[in-house]
Parts: structure tokens; sequence; C-alpha cells
């Protein structure tokens, strides 16, 4: 198999130069995001997770042992209180796999 593609990854309309990353709203609206010119950075990360999760993810990860980063959802949702109220958590797990000789986080291993 091969990587996945940015389109795979970041929407039909993703693309990139030697400087940037062009991932459109209107793909993250395919994971609920409702596009403004005022969305959240938060808002905004959590669109590029849920969509990248759509290829990112252990199923595909079986059939595609290119795939060196899933993205899964914890199946059991807590509730934390934070400043005098209560908040439901959820949480996704991100999985980085490279081989076995390098330490910690590089961007170019993947």
């Amino acid at each position: 198999m091969a990587e996945p593609t940015l389109v795979q990854v970041f929407g039909a309309n993703a693309t990139q130069t030697a400087t940037e990353l062009i991932i459109s709203k209107t793909d993250l609206a395919t994971v609920g995001l409702t596009a403004s010119a005022n969305n959240t950075a938060e808002s905004l990360v959590v669109g590029i997770l849920q969509l990248a999760k759509v290829e990112l993810n252990t199923t595909k990860q079986e059939t595609n042992t290119d795939i060196q980063v899933t993205i899964s959802d914890d199946a059991t949702p807590t509730i934390i209180n934070r400043n005098n109220s209560n908040y439901r958590q959820l949480t996704l797990t991100i999985n980085l796999e490279t081989p076995d000789t390098v330490t910690g986080i590089d961007p170019d291993d993947y």
C-alpha cells in the first residue's frame, strides 16, 4: 500500500505548497464543523482530528501498513468538574508508530 494522501486525510480540497498546508473548512463540515469566519482554533483542531480519524484508524491500518498514525475514540466519556461546573470529557487517542530506532517525536519520521 501507500502512505495516505493529503486528500484522504484532510479532505477533497486539501493542498500544500512548500510553506503552506491548506485545509478547506468545507471539508471539515463533513465531520460537523459549521464553517464561519470566526471558528475557534479549538473547533478547527477538533474538526481536523475528526476528519483525519476517518482515514487514520486501526481498521484501515490493518490493510495498509504504511499508516503510522492512528486516531481512535475512547468509548467511555467521563464527567469532570472544573470551575464548579460539570463537563463531559471525550478522549481521542493518537498513536504514532515508527521503527524502534529513534527517540522522541519528529514529524519527519511519519
